[in-house]
């Protein structure tokens, strides 16, 4: 027997209902600018946009040393850009803009050896700002050059990537804020109007192990010996310093960016690290307490864009392959509506080396589309998602409906009450994965809508552990890391969309809709095309 779970009576006779913003679809990941020269790369982002509706991508490794830009000629900077002109001559031709994000160093002007992720990202500050000044100027000025001014203006420019983190930035808070202050004036003196912000920082903390110059291991502490993580203060990373910081030297602030990722990697006194996973309603607290943030900071104009999120940091947590990841983009979207101005999905696709390339289709990337182009079902969320109309009439927990003109759009899911977390993380295997796919019970959905045009059809579909999800046909196969091309045609019919029933509008211009939800499940109601 199912339990009611969303049982709705709407009219929508006298419902213009209010504006509406996707800001979900704003912004979007990926990995590292020289892998979006791959011709696969950029069909599946043309595949995302068509999908996800999505705006501007955001990508590491611009001046990484694959990319061929940075160059000297007796000594001045005079870079060359035929790379970064063929991959975002590609963005641009999908429809897409490019979220600019300024970093790391070129390997001639990295004040370290030491590199990060497999393709050797230079995480530590440049040796000499003010040749990273000129790059930074030279690079801006090429953009408008070659694209236009009025094209360049409708960009964003992000300062570096998660400067709190040694890997990422081996230097001091003050460096990155000196650093900030370079990069701001070189973009600013191209053209003022150019939307330029930081600090781009990553996931919410409750202590002070970021309160200094550099990040204290000791204050893990805290996390680690916290009985109830959700009743901490948890706190973006040296915004309001960096807010403060601008403020006093006069820097212009476009927009804010930090990273909500809902989990924290902590670390004992021996270095031993524990993978941390917080409350279901971690990610809406954070975008909240940002918005408190700007709203009475000294740029309460600034926009705010959540430049990097998922239920986890890590590309190899095989939820990001399961209906749960679905089910958690849409729950948390619906609770953030009106608080920011982007949340952007990490990442787009599988095709991401920061650990190498994944062994399996399925292999716990932080893609909405595995490296064959498959969608996951979190590529249905956002699928989803886009379906939605510019106008919200009604929205509560699991539940959302809008309009666009005449059409009416309304989009459910399933999160079970049995799992209170953010999606538990899987690692190493799929047993976590597994076992919170099969946590909670089925519920029932059981709408009814008035006020609609009598005889209209509507369409339901779901997408659940048994529709819609790729993972169930490649079970089947056996679950083979390389399949044959007709394998993988199977499979990829298997993701294509979930399942569809029909409805129709009453003569009296009700439409009702009973229907069962699996738990992870989402479904979307429509008017048929």
């Amino acid at each position: 027997m199912t339990e009611a779970i969303m049982e709705r009576e709407l009219d929508l006779a006298d419902a213009p209902g209010v504006p509406l913003d996707h800001f979900w679809s704003r912004v979007v990941g990926a990995g590292r600018a020289n892998e979006g020269l791959r011709a696969h790369w950029q069909s599946q982002l043309t595949q995302a946009h068509r999908l996800g509706g999505f705006d501007y991508v955001r990508f590491h490794g611009l001046f990484h040393g694959d990319m061929f830009v940075y160059r000297e000629v007796d000594g001045e900077v005079a870079p060359s850009f035929h790379y970064v002109d063929l991959l975002f001559d590609a963005i641009l031709a999908a429809g897409m803009r490019p979220f600019v994000e300024f970093g790391f160093s070129p390997p001639e002007l990295a004040r370290e050896t030491g590199t990060v992720f497999w393709w050797g990202a230079n995480g530590s500050p440049p040796t000499d700002n003010e040749k990273w000044a000129a790059l930074v100027r030279a690079t801006v000025e090429h953009w408008v050059a070659r694209y236009g001014i009025d094209e360049v203006r409708a960009w964003y420019f992000e300062v570096w990537n998660e400067p709190n983190l040694g890997p990422f930035f081996r230097g001091t808070r003050s460096e990155y804020f000196e650093l900030y202050r370079v990069t701001v004036l070189a973009v600013k003196a191209v053209d003022p109007a150019l939307r330029v912000g930081g600090p781009a920082t990553s996931n919410f903390v409750p202590d002070a192990r970021f309160d200094g110059e550099v990040e204290d291991i000791a204050q893990h502490e805290t996390v680690l010996t916290a009985p109830d993580l959700d009743a901490l203060d948890w706190r973006p990373v040296w915004l309001e310093e960096f807010l403060r910081f601008c403020a006093d030297n006069r820097l212009p602030v476009d927009f804010v960016s930090c990273h909500p990722y809902p989990t924290d990697w902590a670390l004992d006194g021996h270095g031993n690290g524990r993978k941390l996973t917080r409350g279901v309603e971690a990610t809406p607290t954070d975008l909240r307490r940002v918005r408190e943030i700007v709203d009475a900071g000294p740029f309460p104009r600034a926009e705010i864009h959540l430049t990097e999120w998922s239920s986890s940091s890590s590309s190899r947590d095989f939820t990001h392959d399961y209906p749960q990841a679905a089910a958690f983009v849409v729950r948390t979207v619906l609770a953030s509506i009106g608080l920011v101005d982007s949340l952007a999905y990490w990442t787009f696709t599988d095709v991401f080396e920061e650990e190498g390339a994944g062994r399996d289709p399925f292999h716990g990337g932080f893609g909405m589309l595995n490296q064959d182009g498959i969608p996951k079902p979190a590529m249905h969320a956002y699928r989803m998602l886009n379906a939605l109309g510019d106008h919200l009439v009604h929205r509560d927990e699991g539940l959302v409906v809008t309009r666009r003109g005449t059409d009416v759009t309304a989009l459910a899911v399933h999160y079970p009450e049995e799992v209170a977390l953010s999606v538990p993380a899987s690692f190493g295997t799929r047993d976590v994965a597994d076992r919170t796919l099969a946590t909670g019970q089925p519920k029932r959905l059981s709408l009814r809508i008035a006020g609609l045009v009598a005889g209209e059809r509507y369409a339901l579909e779901v997408v659940d552990d048994r529709h819609g999800w790729a993972m169930t046909e490649w079970t089947r196969q056996g679950r083979d890391g390389n399949p044959s091309m007709a394998d993988l045609e199977a499979i990829r019919a298997g993701a294509g969309q979930g399942a569809t029933t029909w409805h129709t509008v009453s003569d009296d211009g009700v439409l009702a809709v009973d229907a069962e939800l699996r738990p992870w499940a989402i479904a979307l109601l429509n008017r048929a095309r």
